[in-house]
């Protein structure tokens, strides 16, 4: 699947897509790029690939059409770039935060919005995702809105982790819940309790920091301790609020911790029938703003695939040699130095309601003379 070779075997290199998969492509309108992280060729250990697919897309429907229509023209335009990535023999594929529906947590309203979510372990999301999941020996990560009916029905912002065999192998929430601009999430939904649980699959270990948490460096950090070696941080976030920062702060994440990481987010422009403020003095408005696409791979090298585009549906293939990450760890050794001994009992200190910060001032002089 290799175009070129530099004769270096940690070099990267432009990954050829197949004629199948262009043929889902041109059908379903979205773009495909495919790219090789490699690491340094090791005499004891073989090449660990894991080929990742990032999947972003639009609104396939407006979102005023009924509920099952919006959910299911997603259903088949998602599996259309699926099948795509299947193609391509991507072994794990990560789709956008709250994929299944438009981000309309925006207006605080309820309904329409609170009937996009399932329950993630029987829903109907889940069951489309095992099915892509088993047919193609490929494991889904599927980040809904969940309906938790074991505990009075709440919401919580979810991924559903689906191994390869279709099987659900387990969920993670969303750590950490903005309250800033139009991003009134904490209106449906409060932060989530599965801590930074890590997923043992066939290909690899991985984790998924949603959204949000790419701000929380402690959050990265806690993924790294639990032994991922690739986290997805499925996105919906938009280009006046963090498009700055977006190219920054998984790169930044994938360095700081000897994995790899890998940023999704959705495209478009979404509107709602009834206007909304964002409570910063601003008119009233009917949409979010523009979802900026621009999804990418970064390496613990600090190497970085291109991203795909900022306005249209796209399908991201890398393939990832997992031995970099502890090549990077060997060679950096921020894990062996980080002290987090020090850092604990910094913590364990801050968040005590006494806590008194540990600044040195002058003392002052009394003025008194012997």
């Amino acid at each position: 699947m290799e175009v070129d070779d530099s004769g270096l075997p940690w070099t990267d290199r432009l990954l050829q897509v197949s004629e199948e998969a262009q043929k889902f492509a041109k059908a379903g309108g979205f773009d495909i790029l495919a790219y090789k992280l490699g690491a340094q060729k090791e005499q004891l250990r073989p090449p660990r690939y894991m080929r990742v697919g990032l999947l972003q897309h639009s609104l396939f429907l407006p979102t005023t059409a009924p509920v099952e229509q919006q959910v299911a023209a997603l259903h088949k335009h998602v599996g259309e770039m699926a099948a795509a990535a299947a193609a391509c023999g991507v072994n794990v594929i990560c789709l956008q935060e709250a994929w299944t529906m438009p981000f309309g947590f925006c207006t605080r309203e309820k309904l329409p919005w609170t009937e996009f979510a399932e329950n993630a372990e029987e829903g109907p999301t889940t069951t489309f995702c095992q099915k892509i999941a088993s047919d193609h020996n490929m494991v889904v990560v599927s980040p809904i809105l969940e309906r938790d009916s074991r505990h009075g029905d709440t919401l919580w912002n979810t991924a559903v982790v689906i191994d390869n065999s279709g099987a659900v192998l387990g969920k993670t929430r969303k750590n950490h819940i903005p309250r800033v601009g139009d991003f009134n999430e904490s209106t449906y939904y409060m932060e989530g309790n599965t801590g930074h649980r890590v997923f043992k699959t066939e290909f690899g270990r991985i984790a998924v920091n949603i959204c949000y948490g790419r701000h929380h460096p402690l959050n990265w950090l806690a993924y790294a301790l639990n032994g991922a070696e690739v986290v997805f941080n499925p996105s919906a976030t938009v280009g006046l609020l963090s498009e700055p920062l977006w190219s920054i702060e998984a790169r930044n994440a994938a360095i700081a911790n000897h994995y790899f990481t890998c940023a999704i987010n959705r495209v478009g422009t979404e509107y709602y029938p009834n206007e909304f403020t964002s409570g910063d003095g601003g008119k009233a408005h009917n949409d979010f703003g523009h979802f900026y696409g621009s999804s990418y791979v970064a390496a613990p090298d600090g190497r970085r695939t291109p991203g795909l585009s900022r306005i249209s549906n796209g399908l991201l293939i890398a393939d990832l040699d997992l031995n970099l990450c502890r090549q990077m760890a060997d060679q950096w050794g921020f894990r062996m130095t980080g002290r987090y001994e020090m850092y604990a009992e910094d913590l364990s200190r801050a968040i005590r309601h006494d806590f008194q910060p540990n600044i040195v001032t002058r003392k002052q002089n009394t003025g008194c003379k012997e």
